[in-house]
């Protein structure tokens, strides 16, 4: 099993949705997030004083999928998040040693 965080754009979250969605991806959290990548933010204006802005505001998904299944969500993610501009975002991935339902003690890849 395999833990997918991707930190993207706020407006490209019900696209990305939408795209897991379609593969049959239905389980994830989703956070809002601040922070910056090598864009270091940008300089704004308001009234008439510049300030600058250096914490963007992100969305974090996190989501826990089959590890056969990676590829297939890492592309859909990609696809779905890109702009094409500085900020996008990135995708980590880490393994996942074990997952369990607390609900009923379901383990490994049943628990997803």
């Amino acid at each position: 099993m395999k833990k997918v965080e991707a930190i993207i754009q706020p407006f490209k979250l019900e696209e990305v949705k939408e795209a897991l969605k379609n593969i049959g991806v239905d389980g994830m959290t989703v956070t809002e997030v601040r922070g910056h990548g090598r864009q270091k933010g940008h300089k704004e204006v308001y009234r008439g004083q510049e300030y600058t802005v250096d914490l963007l505001p992100k969305v974090k998904i996190e989501m826990v999928v089959a590890s056969a299944r990676l590829d297939e969500v890492v592309k859909t993610l990609t696809t779905s998040a890109r702009t094409g501009k500085i900020g996008d975002g990135k995708i980590f991935v880490y393994d996942v040693a074990e997952a369990i339902r607390i609900r009923n003690d379901d383990r490994g890849e049943a628990a997803l």
